[in-house]
């Protein structure tokens, strides 16, 4: 029995979630698939999965022996890296994710150009208002809004963005200006439910943070409709200042409630912190991190 080759479809079949699944994805017969994993099931002389009709299930001897399968695959496509010289020039395939906004604004510009700068270099970019795991997604590269837990991840700072409350010159003239955040009460809010907010609104700093229950007229699960909305009279949004940066400079939208802005959210761009980490990898942070923060200082 090939140990590698065995480890490497278990660890497809409950990535894929099934057999058939695991099938489809190494393009192997399932009759094959599902002999490799009994084959192995029977060289360690226990169980490994659960199966049924809708899904598979690791067992609890499953489960160990699943984590230490992924960290031997893993240093076996490292070592081949570096003998392949993956090490030594710059080349490979990166898998990077930003926020959606943020990804176009500022990190796919920044992708283009390094992609002219390394030709032997592919990236697939992952645009979404949701964190996606870097080791169960593959990821090689994250931007992050907003503080880190504590984790293992190596992060480079790339600055800051605010949140900031604006509504439209026509919506104003209608129904007044806030001179406070008590004062939204009275006034119509279109809510963006997205990765960072909540059913409230906190302004102020430090010990002065107050948060403001928000009754929206609208909810939105993105901020390009949030800020289509304000743009349209719809009333007072709330996003992050990138996402609004060009249509307060035209003077379609007004940014408010200025002096009770909250603390600014720091930005970082992570990545796993292998101990060789690829030379694709560190090509990137050198060509991105100078041009990024450069970007958000804008």
């Amino acid at each position: 029995m090939d140990r590698i080759d065995a480890m490497s479809t278990l660890v497809a079949a409950v990535d894929a979630g099934s057999l058939s699944g695991a099938s489809r994805a190494l393009g192997k017969p399932l009759a094959t698939v599902s002999r490799k994993v009994s084959d192995l099931e029977a060289h360690l002389g226990t169980q490994l999965l659960v199966r049924s009709s809708r899904r598979l299930a690791l067992t609890e001897a499953g489960q160990a022996f699943l984590a230490s399968a992924r960290r031997i695959l893993e240093d076996l496509d490292e070592a081949e890296r570096a003998a392949s010289g993956e090490y030594r020039t710059p080349r490979g395939h990166l898998h990077i994710t930003a926020p959606i906004m943020f990804g176009r604004l500022h990190v796919e510009p920044v992708v283009l150009d390094f992609l002219k700068a390394y030709p032997d270099i592919t990236v697939r970019l992952t645009l979404a208002d949701t964190l996606m795991n870097l080791v169960d997604d593959h990821v090689d590269l994250a931007v992050r809004v907003g503080r880190l837990p504590d984790s293992r991840l190596k992060a480079l700072r790339l600055g800051e963005i605010g949140w900031v409350t604006c509504a439209s010159p026509d919506y104003l003239a209608r129904q007044g200006e806030p001179d406070s955040p008590d004062a939204l009460t009275d006034h119509d809010c279109v809510m963006f439910e997205g990765l960072y907010s909540t059913a409230s609104w906190t302004f102020g700093r430090g010990s002065e943070a107050k948060d403001i229950s928000i009754r929206p007229r609208l909810s939105v699960n993105s901020a390009d409709a949030a800020i289509a909305a304000a743009l349209r009279g719809a009333g007072v949004t709330r996003v992050l200042s990138y996402q609004v940066a060009e249509p307060v400079a035209r003077g379609d939208l007004k940014l408010i409630l200025r002096p009770f802005e909250p603390e600014a959210l720091p930005v970082h761009l992570l990545h796993a912190g292998q101990s060789l980490a690829p030379l694709k990898l560190r090509a990137f942070l050198d060509f991105a991190g100078p041009r990024l923060k450069a970007s958000l200082a804008g």
